[in-house]
């Protein structure tokens, strides 16, 4: 049959084609936190990598058992399941008993993500949510830190040494400044989560993620610029503004929250704009919850309660439309309103 007489097939927009889908994104964010995950393992041993990879491999085991257990479509191979279990073992402490983290991914792949209907549905980012509940059912476990550098259990986290954190309630929570230089802070020499503490890690990942074109600057910039600003008006403690500005940021899992947690594509607005505003969110929340609130970190927290007010952001901040006029907005509000009086009779 010749190319004339051949029909035409028909199928909803879009048409376009692209070489980029959820697979090969998902694996850009998995190369941008390797520099991470390899400051984890310097600072403290192998038990992070052990903890990272059982994190994954749960992830995974509990998509694909969700997914055939309900007679869907498998979308283990998108690998965002991966990316779940990564980001959850890094806001997770490396003391974390192992079985805490598979609940933890248990929570994050099943009740957040595949209860909602799966990837592109949940409203809440899933590895955050999983960290909220493990926080909520055990707080201690999950505030247990380990010194960087004095690990000497591969299997067990039972030999680890363990001491504050520098937003602790014995430092910064307090207007106290930690015992940590600011160079400890940039490189990860610090106690905190598995793969938040090196912000010169997450920094680079950030930018290979920005170059590739996988996430937009949007969000972590305005989210990184309101702590700074904030905190640099506002320092506590009598502390100098440049110096407590400057802990502020690279404590804690700003830069981790800011470029991995924050720019999740389905939990973030879509436009601009919105990305500008969300980021502003997040970084006012951070503070506040910092400053005036239980927890010493408020990173996650933050990220979470933008999370649910995304929707809300996309509505409010709309692009222009091109062509639109005045004329055709004031038509289209009087239609509005006959067709709402007309389905009220």
């Amino acid at each position: 049959m010749s190319n004339e007489n051949k029909l035409l097939g028909v199928a909803s927009s879009p048409h376009v084609s692209s070489p980029i889908g959820t697979r090969s994104l998902m694996l850009d964010v998995l190369i941008a936190l390797v520099p991470a995950l390899c400051a984890a393992v310097y600072f403290f041993g192998p038990r992070a990598l052990i903890a990272t990879i059982i994190s994954v491999v749960a992830c995974e085991i509990f998509e694909i058992g969700y997914r055939k257990l309900l007679h869907k479509t498998q979308t283990s191979g998108d690998l965002s399941a991966a990316v779940t279990g990564v980001l959850l073992a890094f806001v997770c402490p490396v003391t974390l008993p192992y079985w805490m983290l598979i609940i933890g991914d248990f929570f994050a792949i099943v009740v957040v993500k595949q209860l909602f209907g799966g990837l592109g549905k949940n409203f809440i980012n899933p590895a955050l949510g999983g960290r909220a509940f493990l926080m909520l059912s055990y707080p201690v476990a999950m505030t247990t830190w380990a010194v960087p550098g004095k690990w000497s259990g591969l299997i067990s986290a039972a030999d680890a040494v363990t001491g504050a954190t520098p937003l602790s309630v014995d430092f910064m929570h307090s207007g106290v400044l930690p015992d940590a230089s600011i160079m400890d802070m940039f490189v990860g020499n610090v106690g905190g989560c598995i793969g938040e503490v090196s912000a010169v890690m997450l920094l680079a990942g950030g930018i290979y993620l920005i170059a590739r074109g996988v996430i937009r600057p949007n969000i972590p910039v305005a989210f990184i610029a309101t702590v700074a600003v904030l905190t640099f008006i506002f320092p506590q403690g009598g502390n100098g503004n440049l110096e407590w500005m400057l802990y502020e940021i690279l404590g804690g899992g700003l830069f981790l929250g800011a470029f991995f947690m924050a720019t999740d594509y389905v939990t973030s607005p879509t436009s601009p704009m919105g990305e500008v505003v969300f980021g502003i969110g997040c970084g006012l929340l951070t503070v506040f919850i910092r400053y005036f609130g239980g927890y010493p970190e408020g990173v996650s927290y933050a990220i979470l309660i933008m999370n649910v007010c995304a929707w809300f952001i996309d509505q409010v901040v709309r692009p222009a439309r091109f062509g639109f006029t005045k004329e055709m907005k004031e038509k289209a509000k009087a239609a509005k309103k006959v067709a709402k009086e007309g389905a009220s009779k």
